[in-house]
């Protein structure tokens, strides 16, 4: 039985664990799309991404009802997050389907926060997870990873090519489902 070659999808927090599997089999994945996500480079930490976001002054939002605490060990505590239903309102489903955003806070569950201590303090390399082609989605109306500091993403770290759904939020498998799936097949054709 042969292997297919893999695309690699990352949203949201999703980038980093995505980049990392790059990082380990290169050679396995035809091309990494990051929607609307974290995308660490190969000079920083995989938590730079995060961490720049969460200093910069243009993109302090009120987190609303969302929590955050520690867990883990005490020598190593590792933080994590749960997004009250107020917050992803606000942040991650305004232009989503209302059924969409109310399933998801049923479902919510605590997401751990991407940190050093969690992703380690090493960067991803140049030859493995630098080698592999990447794509950058950009979502026009994302409030939790917004569209400027996606950008300064793509500036810091290059892409192969980038798209942009405008009327997309964070949330874009839900808000605009057609759009991403035809630019999902486009890529999965192109680069496969």
């Amino acid at each position: 039985m042969g292997f297919a070659t893999a695309r690699g999808l990352g949203t949201s927090m999703g980038g980093i664990p995505v980049a990392m599997v790059a990082d380990i089999f290169p050679s396995k994945i035809a091309a990494i799309v990051f929607v609307s996500s974290f995308m660490p480079d190969t000079r920083n930490p995989p938590a730079y991404v995060l961490e720049n976001l969460s200093t910069s002054s243009s993109t302090q939002m009120e987190w609303l009802d969302t929590v955050t605490g520690f867990y883990g060990r005490p020598d190593r505590p590792l933080r994590f997050a749960l997004v009250g239903p107020k917050s992803m309102a606000k942040y991650a489903y305004q232009l989503s389907p209302l059924e969409d955003l109310v399933l998801a806070t049923m479902l919510v569950r605590a997401n751990p926060v991407v940190t050093n201590n969690l992703a380690g303090t090493k960067s991803f390399s140049e030859e493995r997870y630098g080698s592999v082609t990447r794509i950058y989605i950009i979502c026009g109306e994302d409030n939790m990873i917004p569209g400027d500091y996606q950008r300064w993403m793509i500036s810091n770290f290059p892409v192969k090519e980038v798209m942009e759904i405008k009327d997309a939020d964070h949330m874009v498998m839900f808000s605009k489902t057609q759009e991403l799936c035809a630019r999902l097949l486009g890529i999965a054709d192109k680069y496969a």
